[in-house]
């Protein structure tokens, strides 16, 4: 685990109080809200505008903007070429992918064009979200236009900073001073936010290369495919059988458009960050009515059930149970276990989505779990005995009851602690 958060904010300083930190109008995101607030934080005194020139004429290319970290700067990608257009088929796995095997794929008769990015899930508030490491002078051609045609959005990007859509922002704990943490760790990997402006489908949030090490994503794990005038159907058969051992999943852009993710194959999650060692990498089919079968291969190895201090017999991903165990047991030692009701407990591993969505949460992973559930629903302050609270926090959990948006009956493992 590192401690990128702490590390850009001490390189950043106190020039981040003076940052003209841009929020990119990029017309509008998967929602239908328009991508032109300001973030949370300080704000451009001018912010780009997306130019939706149907000629596809690239916009000017903005003034250089401020480097938070230049380490984490690429070369600015100057104007847009080429094509912009969705892909067709979305390719994603748990290993980098063959440089021979990708050219194979480029080969294939009806594929246009191929574009290689690293991709990985970071869980943020029990949300997962979908985090790519992009060349920001090729991927913006995958975006819908208003984000291709905007300079200082993939600007932003080559200097180190997050892009990602304001329909998803709005639903995570972006600091005060504009930055996002990339997971649920105290010492989660903090990233600025440079621009709102909707993604390539099945991208939440994008930030270029030079990320992928502090991030620990797997770099070139995925594919967008682009196949004109090719009926992308037809090329699944062939490119599945070139990506053979590989485990990845072939998607159908259209089957995400409509669903959010394509049923007819199995997902492939590769989970970053804090949960990272505890999940590794989750393959699951769609089930319907928001439920998901994980790779019975996986829950085998993972899943457990164990009967733990005042709760009795529960079922959780087999990693929590030591910090669990000695987290109910302090409880118990410290006079507070009928501030616990077992009678309340709603549950630990639950694989489905999240409700009317199609992203995961830690239950899936089985590393969640909700307590007294009728007192403590989200959006309260809710009536968690904050005795327990700090007992669950020293070993290693996070309360829901902190995010910006409450959910003061779940607690989720945030870092691994083993009991002495």
């Amino acid at each position: 685990m590192r401690s990128g958060g702490a590390r850009v904010r001490a390189r950043v300083g106190t020039a981040v109080a003076g940052l003209l930190a841009v929020s990119v109008a990029a017309g509008c995101d998967a929602s239908g809200s328009r991508a032109d607030d300001p973030p949370s934080g300080p704000v451009s005194s001018s912010p780009a505008t997306a130019s939706g020139s149907p000629s596809g004429t690239p916009s000017p290319s903005p003034s250089s903007g401020p480097t938070l970290d230049p380490a984490h700067a690429v070369d600015a990608p100057g104007r847009r070429t080429g094509q912009i257009a969705p892909s067709d088929i979305i390719v994603t796995g748990s290993k980098t992918l063959d440089d021979g095997v990708v050219t194979a794929i480029r080969r294939l008769p009806g594929v246009t064009d191929v574009e290689q990015i690293s991709l990985g899930q970071a869980v943020i508030e029990n949300r997962a979200l979908t985090i790519a490491a992009v060349d920001p002078a090729t991927y913006r051609n995958y975006t819908p236009t208003g984000s291709a045609q905007t300079d200082e959005i993939w600007g932003r990007v080559a200097a180190g900073e997050l892009a990602l859509a304001r329909s998803t922002a709005k639903k995570l704990p972006v600091g005060a001073d504009g930055f996002l943490a990339l997971g649920s760790a105290e010492d989660a990997t903090a990233v600025h936010i440079g621009a709102y402006a909707p993604q390539a489908l099945e991208v939440d949030a994008v930030v270029n290369a030079t990320w992928i090490k502090d991030l620990d994503l797997t770099p070139g794990n995925a594919l967008l495919i682009r196949s004109g005038g090719t009926a992308p159907i037809t090329l699944r058969t062939p490119i599945t059988q070139l990506l053979r051992g590989t485990g990845s999943s072939v998607q159908m852009t259209d089957s995400i458009a409509r669903y959010g993710l394509d049923p007819d194959v199995v997902q492939t999650a590769v989970v970053v960050g804090s949960a990272a060692d505890a999940v590794g990498t989750y393959r699951y089919t769609v089930l319907g009515g928001g439920r998901i079968a994980p790779d019975p291969a996986w829950a085998a190895a993972h899943i457990a059930t164990a009967t733990v201090p005042i709760l009795g017999s529960i079922t959780c991903n087999k990693a929590i149970f030591p910090q669990l165990i000695a987290a109910l047991k302090d409880v118990q030692a410290q006079g507070l276990a009928d501030k616990i009701h077992p009678g309340e407990y709603a549950g630990c591993y639950y694989p489905r989505f999240i409700a009317g969505s199609t992203s995961l949460s830690n239950h899936a992973f089985g590393l969640a779990l909700d307590l007294n559930v009728p007192g403590n629903q989200r959006g309260t302050v809710g009536q968690m005995d904050r005795g327990v609270v700090a007992i669950f926090k020293r070993w290693g959990f996070a309360w829901g009851g902190d995010w910006h948006y409450t959910d003061p009956m779940h607690f989720e493992m945030n870092r691994l602690i083993a009991p002495r």
